[in-house]
């Protein structure tokens, strides 16, 4: 059998962290597989449509690697992949349930409806409309009039391949509307014969269609249709741990985090480990990795927290990791429009410099335009910053000054700028004033920078070169 997954999103808005997750374990599941990934755009719910929101899902699985074997752009034998182009199809399947007595048209206004719903919630009874279907039915399809399923309640068994084996009785089955008055399909329905014509062979998506599933498995029943593997993905959490992941939980969309300088690479480390572990201590997973060892077996069927902390160690790591196995060059690709504007006239040669001495403390690119500014213009001389360091503030002024002037003097004889000579020339400075590194060295960084962090001071005094860093060094000297 080949393996045939999808990818089945809504262009409602901004693509979310747990839309992403259920993108990623199809595609794994299919390249390991040798299957395929489809992509399918369910755009059936024109009042949260947003304009854009396609290409920005296309936009977002591109970047992050996750190609697709069918759907819109690189086409396929199952089109159309909009659901709204799709409509023909969703109606000849409803006129076979009309025909057979598996469907029925609903003239119950929705006013009336509402009262059903609020009668039950009065008397503290689930709401199920097949207990107020209309004795007579209709079973001739009518645009404009919404369609009903004709529900078949009864106890039901299934096997989903993460939560185990499930039974459920009649009463989590109702007559659930497949067709809206608008003439639109709901997911309910649509989604059932669309993975059945496109011969999806597992459905990923979240837990919470799990209550759905006996209405999905009544419509397979009566559709005559094989029902796929299913398999329900782990709610990712907030970081309280204690309700799914919400837009109100802090979490950004996957492009804002692009956009932050995290890395393709480490976001989808990172989500790909945010409800599957392959059982060992590994943490840091390239794709060729990944869909080595995946496995739909070792999906957790408890909900993952979701931690922006970790991803952003974990794309820290990703940026070490480019940089030592793919050179500087690799990583300054990814680094444009991440500079400080007082960067934008130096030269390729001058940044790369400044990024091979500060990549081992980025976390995000986007840190760039802190922590590497004054690389390229004088930093504002703050002389709070000098006095309330934790190693120089029981300094006097007097203290201070004299320090920088022998820090000024030794620098000034030294002809060899370089790495070594610079360390050299600094460990004679501790020798010569008495004093610990973190007292002499935060006072020459502090002046040279006036950045809460930087590399060890001889690479950073390297790259500023002789002029700079002395021009700086006595500007300080001269305002104590």
């Amino acid at each position: 059998m080949e393996i045939v997954t999808r990818f089945a999103p809504s262009p409602t808005g901004y693509i979310h962290i747990g839309n992403v997750r259920s993108a990623i374990y199809p595609y794994l599941l299919a390249r390991q597989k040798g299957g395929k990934m489809i992509l399918r755009i369910e755009d059936t719910d024109r009042e949260r449509y947003v304009e854009g929101a396609t290409e920005l899902i296309e936009d977002t699985l591109k970047w992050l690697g996750l190609e697709w074997d069918e759907g819109p752009i690189v086409g396929g034998d199952h089109g159309p992949y909009f659901q709204t182009e799709r409509l023909d199809l969703y109606h000849e399947w409803v006129k076979k349930l009309l025909k057979e007595g598996r469907a029925y048209v609903d003239s119950t206004p929705a006013e009336k409806v509402d009262e059903y719903r609020k009668k039950c919630t009065e008397e503290k009874k689930p709401f199920l409309y097949r207990n107020f279907r209309p004795e007579k039915l209709d079973f001739e399809f009518k645009e404009g009039m919404p369609i009903r399923f004709l529900s078949d309640p009864k106890e039901r068994s299934w096997t989903d391949v993460v939560m185990g084996d499930m039974h459920v009785g009649p009463e989590t089955q109702d007559d659930i509307i497949l067709i809206k008055k608008d003439g639109f399909p709901t997911y309910n329905f649509a989604h059932i014969v669309d993975d059945a014509l496109m011969g999806v062979t597992h459905v990923m998506r979240g837990v919470e269609y799990l209550p759905s599933t006996p209405n999905y498995l009544a419509l397979y029943e009566a559709l005559g249709l094989r029902v796929p593997y299913l398999v329900s993905l782990p709610h990712i959490l907030a970081p309280t741990g204690n309700k799914k992941l919400g837009k109100r939980d802090g979490a950004k969309s996957v492009t804002e985090y692009r956009d932050d300088g995290v890395l393709a690479e480490a976001m989808l480390n990172y989500l790909a480990n945010l409800g599957w572990n392959d059982g060992t201590e590994q943490e840091i997973y390239t794709k060729e990795e990944l869909i080595e060892k995946f496995s739909l077996e070792k999906i957790q069927t408890s909900g993952a927290r979701y931690d922006e902390t970790k991803l952003l160690w974990m794309n820290g790591q990703w940026i070490r990791r480019i940089f030592d196995e793919q050179g500087v060059h690799a990583l300054y690709d990814r680094t444009h429009g991440f500079w400080p504007e007082v960067a934008e006239n130096a030269s390729e040669d001058y940044k790369l410099k400044v990024l091979s001495i500060i990549y081992d403390r980025l976390k995000t690119l986007s840190d760039l335009k802190e922590m590497t500014a004054y690389f390229f213009a004088d930093p504002k001389i703050d002389m709070d910053m000098l006095k309330e360091n934790k190693f120089l503030k029981k300094m006097s002024e007097a203290e201070l000054e004299d320090l920088l002037k022998q820090a000024i003097a030794a620098l000034s004889e030294l002809d060899d700028w370089s790495e070594e000579k610079l360390q050299d020339v600094l460990n004679d400075l501790l020798e010569k004033t008495g004093k610990k590194p973190a007292e002499l060295f935060s006072l020459i960084r502090i002046a040279v920078s006036f950045a809460p962090f930087s590399p060890a001071l001889n690479l950073t005094l390297n790259v500023l070169g002789k002029d700079i860093a002395l021009a700086r060094l006595n500007a300080v000297a001269r305002s104590i």
